[in-house]
């Protein structure tokens, strides 16, 4: 689809979003009653900037407020992972979830996917994770098999890929090495295996000019995989996923209005770094309207040499409440990671985020017991100097600790990062 079909597609999706949720939403009825807000003057996709931002603590403070149907028609109940706040809950009927799997089949493919494809799936189907989810509905919508083993448990995730030979991998990026690790001590010929590209979900595995980033790095170093990334949230209901050519995340334009503004809410240029906000588009139950995710991407609005003409969303460089001012220097979490990949020796890591008694961030870097010594002390502290020209504080507890801090049992995702 060329950019002006696609456009006059979202525009008169938009128009229909408006009226929607003019009808049938308490929480857009009440802003655009208080803000005068003329439903009818909202012609194209420019004239969303005349509507306010909806954020994370509108949807916190309000959080049924936005729910367009009655609770009597949710087919499933969702939540975010929380990661900076507490969860917030996402109702989804049945058009919302057939949206998810039309989402995610359309992502499948886009990453080289087909019907003749056998998915396995490395992360939780449970505990209200919208994503599980929406992998094994996309699966099944595209016509491929799906292997719903669960996050961790190296022994059963290779058993199943000698039992079932999948062709695709979907998975935290940082569980590859560990994966990886298990089949060397176990002998497990892993470079012969049926699995030919991995889906990354959750992590960055490139650098901004698309690189590979440390993690990236470390793992196709290893194993001759094809990786591609994915961006995506429970508020989106959709994803941002890479082609073949791996040069951004593209935009679904059927289910998603993206708009990318700097620090003055402006739409930034090609190429240039901003906050991603987006406007849902087929959302039954909870659609938003110009959401601020707080993610930080740089975006590209030229044709892909794949041939899709949408935007794209390079990788996440930060979040804005993750922004970090450590002895001088603003430092994004995916930085202190990248330093941390580059080090063969750490299996893992938890980076946490402190307040001193002056109020300014300290960072703290939990690692396993083992590997301090002073020379392993001197490596990190050199390493660091020279990649973030700042060095934080190491501590070092046992690996039963640390792996009991970054897996908790009431997280989705593995802990990599804490703020206290």
């Amino acid at each position: 689809m060329n950019k002006v079909a696609y456009r006059e597609a979202q525009e008169n999706q938009l128009k229909y979003l408006l009226s929607y949720v003019s009808d049938h939403s308490p929480y857009y009825q009440k802003v655009f009653r208080e803000r005068g807000v003329d439903i009818e003057t909202i012609l194209n996709i420019e004239d969303l900037a005349v509507l306010p931002f909806t954020t994370k603590d509108d949807l916190a403070a309000a959080n049924d407020d936005f729910l367009c149907v009655p609770k009597s028609r949710i087919a499933d109940f969702v939540t975010t992972s929380g990661t900076l706040s507490d969860p917030v809950a996402f109702y989804l009927t049945d058009s919302d979830i057939e949206r998810l799997a039309t989402n995610e089949a359309a992502s499948f493919r886009c990453a080289g996917g087909t019907e003749l494809d056998i998915y396995q799936l490395m992360t939780t189907i449970d505990r209200r994770f919208m994503a599980g989810l929406a992998y094994w509905m996309g699966a099944r919508k595209m016509g491929a098999g799906m292997i719903r083993v669960g996050p961790g448990a190296p022994f059963l995730q290779w058993e199943s890929i000698q039992r079932f030979s999948p062709t695709v991998i979907i998975a935290i990026p940082s569980f590859i090495p560990r994966l990886i690790d298990y089949a060397v001590a176990n002998g497990i010929d892993f470079k012969s295996s049926t699995i030919k590209s991995i889906i990354c979900i959750g992590e960055p595995i490139r650098n901004q000019d698309f690189t590979y980033n440390e993690l990236g790095k470390r793992i196709t170093s290893q194993w001759d995989v094809k990786l591609y990334s994915t961006y995506a949230s429970t508020e989106m209901g959709a994803a941002f996923t890479e082609c073949s050519e791996g040069k951004g995340g593209h935009l679904n334009p059927d289910l998603l209005v993206l708009e990318v503004v700097d620090e003055q809410d402006r739409a930034v240029a090609e190429g240039v770094l901003g906050e991603v906000v987006i406007t849902t588009l087929g959302v039954e139950g909870m659609p938003l309207i110009r959401y601020r995710t707080g993610d930080l991407c740089h975006v590209y609005y030229s044709p892909c040499a794949c041939g899709r003409t949408s935007p794209r969303l390079g990788p996440v460089m930060g979040r804005k409440q993750q922004m970090i001012k450590f002895k001088g220097t603003t430092i994004f979490p995916p930085a202190i990671f990248d330093v941390l990949d580059m080090v063969k020796e750490i299996e893992l890591y938890q980076v946490v985020v402190s307040k001193n008694e002056f109020g300014n961030d300290e960072i703290t870097i939990l690692l396993a017991l083992h590997l301090n010594t002073a020379a392993f002390r001197e490596m990190l502290h050199s390493l660091f100097k020279s990649k973030l020209r700042v060095t934080p504080l190491f501590e070092f507890i046992t690996a039963e600790e640390l792996t009991f801090r970054i897996f908790r049992q009431e997280k989705r995702k593995p802990e990599k990062l804490i703020y206290i």
